[in-house]
Order: C-alpha cells, then sequence, then structure tokens
C-alpha cells in the first residue's frame, strides 16, 4: 500500500492547506505582540498550530502508515450538500422549522435506510431545541414559521 495515499496523510496534507490558506487571507492583518495583540495575532497562531499538527499527522501516516482511502460515495454528499442549501435558501424565507424539515428530509434519504418515524422524531427534536436555544435563550431576530413567529 502507498503510505502517501492513506487516510491519515492526507488528512494532515488538508490540515497543512487549510493552514496554509488562513495565513493567506490574514496576511494584511497586523500581528502585534504578545502583550499587545492586533487582530492577525490568534488567526496567525492558530494557523502555525494547524500546519504543525498537520506535519506531525503527515509524519506519523509515513512512519506507521494507516488505511487506505477509500472511493468516495456520491450520493450522501450530494444530498447532505442539497440539504444545507435548500436550508439556506428556506431560512429567511420559510422560517427555522420548514428548513429543518426540508434539510433532515433530505439528508435522511442519503443513509442506507430511511424510518420515518425516526426522521419525525428527529425534525421535532431539532425544532424544539432549535426555536428554545436561538429564539428564546439567546434571542435572536429569526423567524420559527414566517407570518406566524
Amino acid at each position: 500500500m502507498n503510505r502517501f495515499l492513506s487516510k491519515d496523510f492526507l488528512s494532515g496534507l488538508m490540515f497543512i492547506g487549510f493552514g496554509l490558506l488562513a495565513l493567506y487571507v490574514g496576511q494584511k492583518l497586523a500581528v502585534g505582540t504578545p502583550v499587545r495583540m492586533g487582530p492577525g495575532y490568534v488567526p496567525r497562531m492558530l494557523s502555525f498550530i494547524l500546519l504543525a499538527l498537520g506535519a506531525l499527522v503527515c509524519i506519523l501516516a509515513v512512519v506507521n502508515g494507516s488505511e487506505p482511502v477509500e472511493r468516495p460515495k456520491w450520493k450522501p454528499i450530494t444530498l447532505v450538500t442539497i440539504g444545507i442549501v435548500c436550508f439556506g435558501l428556506l431560512f429567511e424565507r420559510a422560517g427555522l422549522i420548514p428548513a429543518l424539515i426540508v434539510l433532515v428530509t433530505i439528508a435522511s434519504l442519503a443513509g442506507e435506510e430511511f424510518k420515518t418515524t425516526e426522521v419525525i422524531g428527529l425534525i421535532l427534536a431539532l425544532s424544539v431545541l432549535c426555536t428554545l436555544v436561538f429564539k428564546v435563550g439567546l434571542g435572536m431576530n429569526i423567524y420559527i414559521l414566517r407570518g406566524v413567529w
């Protein structure tokens, strides 16, 4: 097996890529000093931590080896992505609960088995929890059901 096509090595490369991207995006921010931190201090330090973690994961993957990468499963990737996009489009237009219903229903179709009772229970639990957290607890100005609440 090729150690450079293992899950651990590729995830380490992903960490390094995100660290480099964060450094590039935040390069114009003033860093400052540890005593007088600028707006770019924490993002830059987190980028360095991400780079170091990625390098460590890559080195350990090459030394120890790990599982090979499996082929991507396109059905779950596509359906979950479509569900998130539909949630984003419906959230402002219809409210939180209709957006959650569409998201959970579409994302549930991505799994191996679809149980209607479990999906309905998840929709109810998420609706109550999100309403309590975002509308009641945090007092956010969002619609739960557009035109009603």
